[in-house]
């Protein structure tokens, strides 16, 4: 007897099954071809990603290629292509290329296009964190000499921090300022840390040593 059951049961079943093809069927069908279509349309999106990108590193080193011949209409050519980036390219080739662009701006005596190209990249939400604080630096030391000092301290404070990437650059920064506006002790306390810095850059640790001597400091051996 139960496996007359089981037969039967196993009958209802097939039975129920057809009737659910017969009546779902075709919907069914389309929901699978739209699950096709949708992994279709994903795999062609990352392929385009994937070829407009390329197109715009592409045209990233074409820039920088163009931007690191001698000053000229070739130099300038640069700039158009960099602008391209902008436009196409995403937070980090936006960020690249308008630090790029601003240098090449300042070289031709345009300051006020170059800080505000920094300032662009400085405020980007989407750039790399530091790059953003690269920007912040630059827009800094391109007006070391010039800018309003309690501004270029408010930007070179974070930028000093112990365990920033950038902390041997913006203190050698803070050094400067300090000495155009007659600091001359906060300065050379400064330069001290930085010429005994082990992990400063070879070449901050030499200006910073250089500065000393000509300050009458101690300079480190």
């Amino acid at each position: 007897m139960p496996d007359i059951f089981d037969e039967v049961s196993e009958d209802l079943r097939a039975e129920r099954a057809q009737q659910m093809l017969k009546k779902y069927g075709g919907l069914l069908v389309a929901a699978a071809a739209l699950v096709l279509a949708g992994t279709g349309a994903w795999q062609g999106w990352q392929w385009h990603q994937s070829r407009e990108a390329a197109r715009v590193a592409t045209t990233y080193i074409t820039a920088l290629r163009a931007a690191d011949r001698p000053v000229g209409a070739e130099r300038e050519a640069a700039l158009p292509l960099l602008g391209q980036v902008v436009a196409e390219g995403g937070g980090a080739y936006r960020a690249l290329a308008r630090l790029r662009e601003a240098a090449l701006k300042a070289d031709a005596g345009d300051m006020p296009a170059a800080l505000a190209l920094y300032s662009q990249v400085a405020t980007d939400g989407a750039a790399d964190p530091l790059l953003r604080d690269l920007a912040s630096y630059y827009w800094a030391i391109r007006q070391i000499e010039t800018g309003d000092p309690a501004l270029l301290t408010a930007r070179l404070a974070p930028l000093a921090g112990p365990d920033h990437p950038l902390r041997a650059l913006a203190a050698e920064a803070q050094a400067l300022l300090a000495l155009r506006e007659g600091k001359a002790d906060a300065a050379r306390e400064t330069l001290k840390r930085l010429s005994l810095d082990v992990t400063a850059p070879d070449g901050v640790r030499g200006r910073a040593n250089g500065l000393l001597a000509q300050l009458g400091g101690s300079a480190a051996p």
